[in-house]
């Protein structure tokens, strides 16, 4: 989308993080686990890490932000049932995203289980790399039916992203409409963030639909705006 008249950007009240893509990630408590548990690696006690969180919680980008730090690359369930383990480590960290797909598939979970083995057998040093897995649930509830790899899943350490507090989705918000050049008038935020639902996927679709409007309409996101866009959501 091309740059609005007087677009600008909007300060950040939350430490970040940059993901490979240059993007921030905001720093909060309920992503500071996830966060320490990346800035440890490599120094994990195992060879895999899954972070879990709701839809939009920012997962995909701290993985992003993980392949930044150790130069990892991102694998598919497909890589685990055609690739050997060896070939799959060679390049050092590996990332799989909406890992909890593998539940149900023979091979995708054998080629797992045969992975996270390699893996904790193989010394950092020799450039095997570690594994970080994301998902929208734990392992525990992924349904995997191959009992030797749930029983590897279940000794990894996860770290929750949990729901977002009231300042971080008033962060979230400043980011979403900095990220899209609009300028929403200052009351906006505190409106939004008092009737909203408290999730990442909420903030997105809100800003999303915000945007729609205002362009079809030729308005500037106002409170009159907002409510009529969240009217409309709630009928």
């Amino acid at each position: 989308m091309s740059a609005r008249p007087g677009a600008r950007q909007f300060p950040l009240p939350f430490d970040h993080r940059s993901s490979l893509g240059g993007e921030d990630f905001l720093l909060a408590p309920c992503n500071s686990e996830a966060v320490a548990w990346i800035d440890r690696w490599p120094d994990w006690p195992g060879p895999a890490l899954v972070i879990a969180g709701a839809r939009a919680a920012g997962k995909t980008h701290l993985a992003s932000v993980f392949a930044a730090r150790s130069g990892g690359q991102v694998i598919k369930l497909t890589d685990l049932i055609e690739t050997p383990p060896a070939e799959l480590a060679a390049g050092g960290a590996l990332i799989l995203d909406d890992a909890e797909g593998i539940a149900g598939s023979i091979d995708a979970e054998q080629g797992l289980f045969h992975l996270l083995n390699y893996l904790a057998a193989s010394p950092l040093e020799e450039g095997r790399g570690r594994l970080l897995m994301t998902a929208t649930q734990p392992p525990a509830r992924w349904g995997v039916g191959l009992r030797d790899l749930a029983s590897r899943l279940n000794a990894a350490p996860v770290a929750v992203i949990g729901a977002p507090d009231d300042a971080l989705i008033g962060a979230l918000l400043v980011k979403l409409f900095a990220d899209r050049q609009l300028r929403p008038s200052a009351e906006v935020i505190p409106y939004l963030v008092a009737r909203m639902e408290r999730s990442f996927d909420a903030a997105r679709a809100l800003v999303a639909a915000l945007d729609a409007r205002a362009l079809a309409e030729g308005r500037a996101v106002s409170i009159a705006l907002a409510r009529a866009v969240m009217g409309e959501a709630q009928d």
